[in-house]
């Protein structure tokens, strides 16, 4: 009997298995009684996190930010591929099913930012918004926590860049335009595939890719620098795509275009397991022996200056083959202008005194 696990519709983990700081590991067991039953749907859970403050500082060498803000923890989109899904483990949840169905968001978050952007000691840099899940998934529509995020960095006039694969990024033209026009303000777009079934096995909840195209058209006819990412990057799965993905967001707008290689940190290596042997059986172990080809014969490289691009032979093909795909499409020159950092300014703060003169 196969006892491979059963996709559920509309996500992308197959099983939640128990995260690796837990002293208690549970473990279903197939027992035949429920063998011809489907999986039961799993409900989207979010609760608010009792943040004490908002900015996250990183001095990672191969990590273009040095600051960071995260809304949200998990996300909805349930990309089978993140590399944010172990996090969920810091809190005694699951990387799998837990991380895009036990959902939490930052219910304060304008107002810790204001007290961090007013402090005196602090030093301006570029704010990175969704460098661990989307900024913009499914939730930010009831919830506008990004929105209210970047109300306080127009008011600051404060720099910050956005990555995201959520149409729902439109929504909120108005401010960007705004940055945009003091630039203040950059855009990626995450656009991983063209083809619309690989999207809803790869990437459940998110966008498809059409619509993604239409959103970097649209951000950049409302002159609000925007490029793509194309992340991850996986071999036999996706990779074929390369060049016809760097032509579309071209031919859609993007200054300029990215890419980062598969990433398998701690837990996700047996999720993306799971997930190739239950979707693509035939070629489950040749993706992970070409994955290991690039990771130094392991499934994770975590150095610094190779997790983000890996090594050997196919790496470095796949590397060439970007950067003759960018060249053809106009996307070798890089067209970003620097975020501006001398716009910043501390608003008066509002007192019920009189102001002296």
């Amino acid at each position: 009997m196969d006892r491979r696990p059963t996709a559920r519709k509309g996500r992308g983990a197959l099983t939640n298995e128990t995260g690796r700081f837990e002293a208690v590991r549970l473990e279903a067991v197939d027992d035949g009684w429920d063998a011809l039953e489907a999986p039961a749907q799993v409900e989207t859970v979010v609760s608010p996190e009792p943040a004490r403050s908002i900015i996250s500082r990183n001095d990672s060498p191969d990590v273009p930010f040095e600051q960071s803000i995260n809304p949200y923890r998990g996300c909805e989109h349930g990309c089978v591929y993140c590399f944010a899904r172990p996090t969920h483990a810091y809190l005694n949840l699951s990387p799998g099913l837990d991380f895009e169905t036990r959902l939490f968001f930052k219910p304060r978050a304008a107002e810790l930012l204001e007290k961090e952007l007013r402090r005196p000691s602090y030093r301006v840099a570029p704010i990175a918004l969704g460098t661990n899940t989307d900024p913009y998934q499914p939730i930010e529509r009831r919830l506008k926590v990004t929105r209210s995020i970047l109300e306080v960095l127009l008011k600051y006039r404060h720099p910050c860049t956005i990555v995201t694969k959520g149409t729902l990024i439109e929504r909120d033209l108005d401010l960007l335009q705004e940055l945009a026009q003091e630039r203040l303000v950059s855009v990626m777009i995450s656009v991983t595939t063209l083809d619309d079934e690989l999207k809803r096995v790869m990437e459940p909840r998110a966008a498809a890719p059409l619509a993604r195209l239409k959103t970097i058209e649209r951000l950049a006819a409302s002159d609000i620098p925007v490029g793509a990412l194309i992340a991850p990057v996986i071999p036999a799965i996706n990779d074929h795509e390369i060049e016809r993905l760097v032509e579309a967001v071209a031919g859609h707008g993007a200054e300029s275009a990215g890419y980062v290689m598969l990433r398998l940190p701690h837990e996700l290596k047996d999720l993306f397991r799971e997930w190739l042997e239950t979707h693509f059986p035939l070629k489950a172990e040749h993706v992970l022996s070409l994955i290991r080809n690039m990771r130094g014969g392991r499934e994770n490289d975590p150095r610094f200056g190779s997790r983000m691009r890996g090594q050997g032979e196919l790496a470095e093909l796949i590397g060439r083959r970007f950067k003759l795909a960018g060249r053809r499409a106009g996307l070798d020159r890089d067209r970003r202008t620097d975020l501006n950092l001398q716009a910043f300014r501390v608003p008066q703060a509002a007192t019920p005194q009189l102001a002296l003169f």
